[in-house]
């Protein structure tokens, strides 16, 4: 999985969607192929992968779970770019939006049949695959189909459905903990289905097919970005965010198994689906808020330096009580900071941006601070959890990357 900003596929940034006309309900569609794109990329990594590593090697599932995710975070982020290219090459989205969930489900009904950690991690590479093609496809439909006008309505949309996602994940991969194979087919299922409806009932215009820029020059582009003062520090500090988010949520349901003292009747996956809830309520709200307080009293900088700071304080709940109260606080002071930055943060990155005629090549690059770090993160974790032989040197060590984070907008210079 890798979080992205609406809009910035490919074709992001031009004028051509102009010429395109909002189909009706494209809206709905976009929201619904997003939920169940964050479902799976919450549910089967979070919920039914991490059981099925679990009964595999129960003695060894925390380094088990740091290889398969840190394998195939690496080559989703390396296959995205190749789904992305092939998707503008062939001037269409919806052949490869279908492709992808209907793949998807083929790939999850073969993952709940292996019985070995190397080929949970071969076969997840390939869901990752059929992922990335879906996601990039699906990504791209904004910018292409609706008009400069209306793409804050459908960024929403597209936003919406992370916390929406995460919750609906959660709840089914909780409801399948029992039964991790049957868990992994009601994810790829969705995923088709969603796929299905999107391609059936949203039309799409051949749009010309289009080069890939040379390696060379997407790298020249990269440095030449970060070059840029206020750009740079907006980068390092969502890299540094990312980060600590990410590496206590690619361990939580084991988080809950073995740190967090649960009440009776209160199983590991039901806790882990409650506590997804309350993080991804929380999220909306500040969302919506953050994102309104911020226009009216045109303070950025404000805004996301609080956020990352509450995200760095909703460590220190867990870090020092094993309590269920603890991890509740955790989930609902996280979702308001997490929610608040990405809301904020994207704002901001947009008035910080290098040249506002590589928009769409700056927000790409932006991505990476996403991408790069759900890498990293699942290693960074795993070492922290193997050398100390439990998990609150993890949750301090994710305070202190959000505190910093926070930090790093400081810098900035353009923006209040």
């Amino acid at each position: 999985m890798a979080l992205s900003s609406p809009g910035t596929g490919a074709a992001a940034g031009t004028d051509s969607a102009k010429a395109y006309h909002p189909t009706r309900g494209l809206l709905p569609l976009l929201l619904v192929g997003n939920t169940v794109m964050y479902a799976l990329y919450i549910g089967v990594p979070g919920f039914v992968m991490a059981l099925q590593i679990a009964n595999i090697d129960p003695a060894n599932k925390v380094g088990n779970m740091t290889v398969v995710s840190g394998v195939s975070a690496i080559f989703a982020t390396l296959f995205n770019p190749i789904a992305g290219a092939l998707s503008d090459r062939s001037g269409r989205r919806n052949p490869w939006i279908l492709g992808g969930g209907i793949g998807a489900l083929a790939v999850m009904a073969l993952l709940g049949s292996v019985d070995t950690v190397l080929l949970v991690t071969l076969v997840w590479c390939l869901g990752q695959a059929a992922m990335n093609f879906y996601q990039a496809a699906l990504t791209s439909v904004v910018p292409d189909r609706v008009p400069i006008a209306s793409r804050g309505r459908a960024s929403a949309a597209v936003g919406l459905g992370i916390p929406i996602g995460s919750t609906i994940g959660a709840l089914i991969g909780a409801a399948f903990s029992d039964n991790y194979r049957t868990g992994y087919l009601v994810f790829g299922a969705l995923v088709a289905a969603a796929a299905v409806l999107f391609t059936g009932c949203a039309r799409e215009e051949r749009r010309p097919g289009k080069a890939p820029l040379p390696l060379k020059q997407q790298i020249a582009s990269f440095a030449s970005a970060l070059a840029h003062h206020d750009f740079r520090w907006a980068f390092i500090g969502r890299a540094l965010l990312i980060l600590g988010y990410f590496a206590v949520l690619g361990f939580q349901l084991y988080i809950l198994q073995d740190h967090t003292d649960l009440p009776a009747g209160l199983g590991p996956p039901t806790a882990a689906a409650i506590l997804t809830m309350v993080n991804a309520a929380a999220s909306v709200v500040s969302t919506v808020l953050g994102g309104w307080l911020s226009d009216k009293y045109d303070r950025r900088k404000l805004f996301v330096g609080v956020s990352a700071l509450l995200a760095a304080v909703a460590m220190i709940f867990p870090a020092v009580s094993t309590s269920w109260t603890a991890m509740l606080l955790f989930g609902a002071v996280n979702g308001l900071g997490f929610g608040c930055y990405m809301a904020v943060d994207t704002a901001l990155v947009t008035m910080v941006l290098p040249k506002s005629e590589d928009a769409a090549r700056d927000m790409g690059i932006l991505n990476v601070a996403n991408a790069g770090p759900q890498i990293a993160a699942p290693f960074i974790a795993g070492l922290v959890v193997q050398a100390t032989g439990g998990y609150t040197a993890l949750f301090l060590v994710a305070a202190v990357l959000s505190l910093l984070g926070a930090l790093a907008v400081r810098p900035i210079r353009t923006v209040r």
